[in-house]
Protein backbone atom coordinates (compact mmCIF):
# COMPACT_ATOMS: atom_id res chain seq x y z
CA UNK A 1 0.00 0.00 0.00
CA UNK A 2 1.38 3.41 -0.69
CA UNK A 3 1.67 5.88 1.33
CA UNK A 4 -0.69 9.37 0.04
CA UNK A 5 1.86 12.49 1.77
CA UNK A 6 0.57 15.94 1.34
CA UNK A 7 0.11 19.44 2.90
CA UNK A 8 -1.09 22.77 2.64
CA UNK A 9 -0.06 25.98 -0.24
CA UNK A 10 2.80 27.34 2.02
CA UNK A 11 3.77 23.38 3.58
CA UNK A 12 3.09 24.91 7.20
CA UNK A 13 1.26 21.78 7.55
CA UNK A 14 2.13 17.92 6.06
CA UNK A 15 0.10 15.30 6.63
CA UNK A 16 0.45 11.46 5.24
CA UNK A 17 -2.06 8.77 4.29
CA UNK A 18 -1.71 5.31 5.11
CA UNK A 19 -4.04 3.12 4.49
CA UNK A 20 -7.03 2.85 1.70
CA UNK A 21 -8.64 6.52 0.26
CA UNK A 22 -12.23 6.17 -0.59
CA UNK A 23 -13.33 7.44 -3.77
CA UNK A 24 -13.60 10.96 -4.17
CA UNK A 25 -17.06 12.91 -3.08
CA UNK A 26 -18.02 16.33 -4.06
CA UNK A 27 -19.74 18.53 -2.07
CA UNK A 28 -21.61 21.56 -3.13
CA UNK A 29 -22.93 23.03 -0.08
CA UNK A 30 -23.28 27.15 0.88
CA UNK A 31 -20.35 25.90 3.35
CA UNK A 32 -17.84 24.29 1.39
CA UNK A 33 -18.51 26.73 -1.44
CA UNK A 34 -17.62 29.73 0.56
CA UNK A 35 -14.63 27.90 2.55
CA UNK A 36 -13.14 26.53 -0.97
CA UNK A 37 -14.32 29.33 -3.42
CA UNK A 38 -16.16 26.30 -5.62
CA UNK A 39 -16.58 23.17 -4.11
CA UNK A 40 -15.36 20.53 -1.77
CA UNK A 41 -13.63 17.49 -3.31
CA UNK A 42 -12.36 14.95 -0.50
CA UNK A 43 -11.74 11.90 -0.30
CA UNK A 44 -11.94 9.59 3.50
CA UNK A 45 -9.77 7.53 5.42
CA UNK A 46 -9.45 6.06 9.09
CA UNK A 47 -8.44 8.14 11.42
CA UNK A 48 -6.00 5.67 12.48
CA UNK A 49 -4.27 6.12 9.15
CA UNK A 50 -3.52 9.34 8.61
CA UNK A 51 -0.63 11.11 10.68
CA UNK A 52 -0.23 14.96 10.31
CA UNK A 53 3.62 14.98 10.04
CA UNK A 54 3.79 18.65 10.75
CA UNK A 55 1.01 20.67 12.37
CA UNK A 56 2.21 23.57 12.02
CA UNK A 57 -0.58 26.59 11.49
CA UNK A 58 -3.43 23.67 11.08
CA UNK A 59 -6.18 24.99 12.89
CA UNK A 60 -10.28 23.87 13.37
CA UNK A 61 -12.92 25.90 12.80
CA UNK A 62 -16.21 24.76 13.71
CA UNK A 63 -18.38 25.59 11.20
CA UNK A 64 -21.63 23.42 12.54
CA UNK A 65 -22.76 22.00 15.96
CA UNK A 66 -21.76 18.92 14.66
CA UNK A 67 -18.39 18.80 12.27
CA UNK A 68 -14.78 20.58 12.17
CA UNK A 69 -13.49 22.00 9.26
CA UNK A 70 -9.23 21.65 9.48
CA UNK A 71 -7.34 24.51 7.46
CA UNK A 72 -3.71 26.22 7.62
CA UNK A 73 -3.95 29.58 9.61
CA UNK A 74 -1.18 30.71 7.45
CA UNK A 75 -1.71 30.05 3.73
CA UNK A 76 -5.65 29.42 4.53
CA UNK A 77 -5.71 26.15 2.36
CA UNK A 78 -8.87 23.91 3.23
CA UNK A 79 -7.49 20.63 4.43
CA UNK A 80 -10.02 18.53 6.38
CA UNK A 81 -13.29 17.57 7.80
CA UNK A 82 -14.21 15.72 10.63
CA UNK A 83 -18.04 14.69 12.35
CA UNK A 84 -17.50 14.91 15.68
CA UNK A 85 -17.31 11.12 16.90
CA UNK A 86 -16.01 9.61 13.74
CA UNK A 87 -13.14 7.51 13.38
CA UNK A 88 -12.94 8.49 9.42
CA UNK A 89 -11.80 11.60 8.15
CA UNK A 90 -12.48 13.50 5.08
CA UNK A 91 -9.28 14.68 3.01
CA UNK A 92 -9.38 17.29 0.34
CA UNK A 93 -8.04 15.50 -2.49
CA UNK A 94 -6.61 18.39 -4.08
CA UNK A 95 -3.76 18.43 -0.99
CA UNK A 96 -2.17 15.33 -1.89
CA UNK A 97 0.96 15.77 -3.06
CA UNK A 98 1.05 13.36 -6.11
CA UNK A 99 -2.05 12.19 -8.63
CA UNK A 100 -4.26 10.10 -5.92
CA UNK A 101 -5.53 7.68 -8.62
CA UNK A 102 -8.90 8.07 -7.29
CA UNK A 103 -12.38 8.68 -9.18
CA UNK A 104 -15.66 10.99 -8.48
CA UNK A 105 -17.86 8.86 -6.65
CA UNK A 106 -20.68 10.84 -6.28
CA UNK A 107 -22.03 14.59 -5.29
CA UNK A 108 -23.91 15.95 -2.53
CA UNK A 109 -25.99 18.90 -2.01
CA UNK A 110 -26.25 19.47 -5.53
CA UNK A 111 -29.81 21.28 -4.94
CA UNK A 112 -27.42 24.26 -3.43
CA UNK A 113 -25.06 24.19 -6.48
CA UNK A 114 -25.13 28.02 -7.72
CA UNK A 115 -26.05 28.50 -11.25
CA UNK A 116 -22.89 29.55 -12.92
CA UNK A 117 -21.40 25.52 -13.47
CA UNK A 118 -22.71 22.25 -14.35
CA UNK A 119 -21.42 19.34 -12.81
CA UNK A 120 -19.80 17.43 -15.48
CA UNK A 121 -19.75 13.51 -15.63
CA UNK A 122 -21.38 10.63 -14.90
CA UNK A 123 -20.65 10.04 -11.34
CA UNK A 124 -24.61 10.10 -9.20
CA UNK A 125 -25.77 13.54 -7.80
CA UNK A 126 -27.70 13.85 -4.75
CA UNK A 127 -29.70 16.93 -3.46
CA UNK A 128 -29.02 16.61 -0.09
CA UNK A 129 -26.53 14.10 1.75
CA UNK A 130 -25.62 10.66 1.31
CA UNK A 131 -23.85 8.67 3.22
CA UNK A 132 -20.64 6.79 1.94
CA UNK A 133 -21.54 3.68 3.79
CA UNK A 134 -24.58 2.04 3.55
CA UNK A 135 -25.66 1.34 7.01
CA UNK A 136 -25.74 4.88 7.54
CA UNK A 137 -28.79 7.33 7.62
CA UNK A 138 -28.27 10.04 4.60
CA UNK A 139 -27.45 13.40 6.41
Amino acid sequence: MDDHQGGCLCGAVRFVVRGPLDDVVGCHCSQCRRQTGLYYAATECALRDITIEDAGTLNWYRASDSAGRGFCGRCGSALFWQADGEDRVSVMVGAFDDPSGLSMRYHIYCADKPDFYEIAGDAPQYPAGHSRRPHEAQT
